[in-house]
């Protein structure tokens, strides 16, 4: 079989834009689907985000050329001096999760970390972080498959397997490949806001946000509804009426359909029931205005999004996100809750 080469020497956005370094480590064995994410999200140009988006760099650990998954070859320039400028560093999925780390690598993680840049691993990328030390009393995540070999080898790493992804501060880790993307919209959310992570999800054609174990930090979904000719205006009427009550019968009414066959229709349409529906997109326009109105009052919020009192709206934040209101608002907006 052909091997294909692809050169890998690509500084995109440095020239453009001025924001944080992202550099992504490229290894013999490389994980390529791992290693697109990374890229997608952060490395290819986005001119509607301004001069203040991303820069993006590739770190080659060893001398190439070097293998990647999928038949190819991948020639990188620069080496792990790289890092050295890296404001977030991604370890794509590791080549094994028993492989040996290189000792000039762990170095370059460490001194990386300790004068302040972000680490994060993509699936069986937290083999790396774990051979670092650096997840040494810490939680993370990684696919299910791989919990109990690293909880082997590293037992001083709070694993869980149950959740999408893990934000401690400096060091994050996603679970299975998909997941990796859930945790770069979280990074972009943080970075630059909610829209810019919703823009760039658009974009990549999947869900700005995902329901997970790690509520507080996994949205709930924005679901892809297949919209057909008389229910895709009526959800865009409820999105814009959720401070109101939306009754079955009204909506059937509207719709054109009985209610049972309205409802058949509705699920079919959206994944969820109405009620289902119609709360998650009051969670969603919930925490939309705590990140962005720090001014609001949470009795002005829990009107706006139709949950009518405080402590309604806290009910449905502490069942389905694990935390209150408040709390959210000090972690995505800075403000005091």
């Amino acid at each position: 079989m052909a091997i294909t080469t692809i050169g890998v020497n690509i500084v995109p956005n440095t020239a453009q834009t001025s924001g944080p370094l992202v550099v992504v480590l490229a290894y013999d064995g490389l994980c390529t689907f791992e290693f697109g994410i990374a890229y997608e999200v952060f490395g290819l140009p986005r001119p509607e985000m301004g001069t203040a988006w991303y820069r993006f760099a590739v770190c080659g650990i060893e001398q190439g050329p070097l293998r990647a998954a999928g038949g190819l070859t991948v020639s990188v320039d620069r080496g792990l001096d790289a890092l050295d400028e890296a404001d977030l560093i991604v370890v794509p999925g590791w080549r094994g999760i028993d492989a040996p780390v290189p000792d000039d690598l762990i170095s370059a993680l460490r001194a990386a970390h300790e004068r302040g840049a972000r680490l994060m691993s993509l699936c069986s990328g937290v083999a790396v972080l774990a051979a670092s030390g650096l997840l040494a009393g810490r939680r993370a995540t990684t696919h299910w498959r791989y919990v109990s070999a690293i909880a082997a080898l590293y037992p001083e790493i709070t694993l869980d397997a149950s959740v999408l992804y893990m934000d401690e501060g400096s060091i994050m880790t996603a679970a299975g490949s998909a997941a990796g993307i859930d945790l770069c919209l979280h990074v972009v959310r943080g970075d630059f806001g909610a829209e810019a992570a919703n823009s760039v999800a658009r974009r990549l054609v999947v869900p700005p946000h995902r329901e997970g174990g790690q509520a507080q930090f996994i949205s709930a979904p924005v679901p892809q509804e297949r919209e057909g000719v008389r229910l895709g205006p009526l959800i865009e009427w409820m999105r814009a009426r959720l401070d109101e009550e939306q009754p079955i019968s009204l909506l059937a009414a509207k719709a054109g359909m009985s209610q049972r066959t309205f409802q058949r229709r509705f699920e079919t349409t959206t994944g969820s029931s109405v009620g289902e529906w119609l709360l998650k997109e009051r969670l969603r326009h919930a925490r939309e205005l705590l990140e962005r109105r720090g001014d609001a009052s949470l009795d002005d919020i829990a009107i706006a999004c139709g949950f009518g009192t405080p402590a309604t709206m806290r009910h449905h934040f502490r069942k389905r996100l694990g935390t209150s209101p408040g709390a959210y608002r000090r972690s995505f907006s800075g403000g005091t809750g």
